[in-house]
This record gives C-alpha cells, structure tokens and sequence, in this order.
C-alpha cells in the first residue's frame, strides 16, 4: 500500500518536528519550504496542503509524517495482534502481512480510521489486499482459483514460489514497468552518444549495466537480467546502425562488442535466509 500526501497537515507536520528540533531557525526554514508553492501552467499558487512536490526537503517530511502517525502505531497495533505481524516500510510504500485475513481486514479499517484524523489517505490504485504466503497455492487451488496474486515493491515482483526442493519461497523479479522504463533511458542515452567512439560507448554501458546488476541481481532473477542485456545489445546495435551509410555492423561484430564490454549476468546477492544467518563463536 502507498500513502497520498495530497491533503498532508502542515500543523500537524510542524508539531511532529517540535518533538525533536527545538531550534527556532530550523523551524522556520521548514514553515518556508512547505509554503514554498507550485508552478501549475505557468502560474503561482500556494501550498495549503500537502507536501511541496519535488522539493528535496519533502522525502524528509513525509518520513516524519509517517514516523508519527505509522510506525509508533503500528508498533502498538501489532501487540493486540493474535498471530504474526510483518511491517516493511520504505517512504511511503508500506507492505505488511498477516496470518489471518480477518486481521489484515481489521488492520485496514483501522489504516484508514487513523490516517483521516492526520488528513492523509491511501492511494486507491497502489493499496491492495492479496492472498500470499506458504499456503496460498493449496489454498486457491482448493478452491478453484488460480496462481497466487504477486505484488511489486522496491522495483521488484514478489511471487509464491517454490524452491528447487519443493519448499516455500518468495521469488523476485524485476517488475516489468521498471524494466521497460530503464530501457527507454538508455535508449535516449544512446541516441544522444550516436557519434562517440564504439569503444567510449561500451565503456559508458559497461558501468551501466554492472550498476543495474549490482541493484537488481537478486537469486532467481537471472532471466530478466539475460532481457535485459539482451534488449540493451539490441538498442546498441541499432544505434550503431545509424552512424554511417555504410553496411550495417554484422552480427560477428555486435558479439564481440558484448562480449568484450556487457558484462555477464550472475547473482550478487544472496538469499535472505543466508544474510540474515549469524553465527556465535560459542
């Protein structure tokens, strides 16, 4: 789920900052920054509400914001729970999971009861509640539904999975918006690199490519990265193509650009159950 910020308090929201800062300068300075207004169509208009949009202060404030109105009541929330109580929360995407469906209902009356008092509500179209988990694939194909929903945060698709001894696990993938949106951006880059040297050009989209590695090669997600790669050489190519008049750069060549300057997809990370593993000398 995802919290909208549109009808963000600014009373409240310097209220909650008087908890910890007591300084009046740094008060001020954020009085200026929430009524620092938009430019809509050319014209100036005040923010009554809300947070200012794209303003580097407002990723702060609303982390504040939540901190008091989410995370300390969550907290207290989940003692009254009667089974288990996950909470994962980054800005404003929050994903939580329940044992029980009657529970997770309970929760999201009660959401929506406190975020209103703080004049915030949940974004319709990103707050869903899905069944997920060890028993979910029993559970629907006993009643004659299909596969598991999946859910995308963090720039991932989790699924229900299984692992390669039969046993439960979350796999994740690179959601599909993410990565049609990292293609066109390099797409545009690309365009605008088209008269560089071919070998600027690989050097550039080598450090490119291991950045999107290091962020996205979680276990199980080694085929998106081989699309990945693959529709990047693809793009690359084309680009390639549109340097000269000349006969179009053969096959044989574009495997040597790749392989000599796309690196390899492989796993960078490993799985949860190992990178939370601790062991004691005792």
């Amino acid at each position: 789920m995802a919290v909208s910020f549109d009808n963000l308090s600014h009373e409240w929201m310097l209220r909650f900052v008087q908890h910890r800062v007591a300084d009046r300068r740094i008060l001020r300075l954020i009085q200026k920054w929430r009524k620092a207004g938009v430019r809509e169509e050319g014209e100036w208009k005040e923010t009554e509400m809300g947070t200012p949009q794209g303003a580097v202060i407002s990723p702060l404030l609303a982390n504040i914001y939540l901190h008091y109105v989410f995370d300390l009541w969550v907290q207290a929330w989940r003692k009254h729970a009667r089974g288990d109580v996950v909470v994962v929360r980054y800005a404003d995407d929050t994903v939580l999971g329940f044992q029980a469906q009657t529970e997770a209902d309970r929760f999201l009356e009660d959401f929506r009861e406190r975020l209103r008092k703080f004049g915030l509500e949940l974004h319709p179209e990103k707050t869903r509640r899905i069944e997920f988990g060890r028993y979910a694939e029993s559970n629907r194909v006993r009643r004659g539904e299909g596969k598991p929903e999946t859910f995308d945060f963090l720039g991932f698709t989790h699924i229900s999975g299984k692992s390669r001894k039969g046993f439960f696990t979350v796999r994740r993938q690179t959601a599909a918006k993410r990565l049609r949106k990292k293609l066109r951006e390099l797409k545009q880059h690309l365009r605008a690199r088209r008269h560089e040297p071919v070998a600027l050009t690989g050097k550039w989209l080598q450090s490119v490519v291991q950045g999107y590695f290091n962020d996205h090669a979680v276990p199980g997600n080694l085929d998106r990265l081989r699309t990945f790669r693959y529709r990047l050489t693809l793009l690359w190519r084309a680009q390639l193509l549109q340097r000269s008049q000349r006969p179009g750069i053969t096959w044989d060549r574009m495997a040597q650009l790749v392989c000599r300057w796309l690196p390899e997809p492989r796993v960078l990370h490993p799985w949860p159950f190992r990178r939370f593993a601790a062991i004691h000398p005792s």
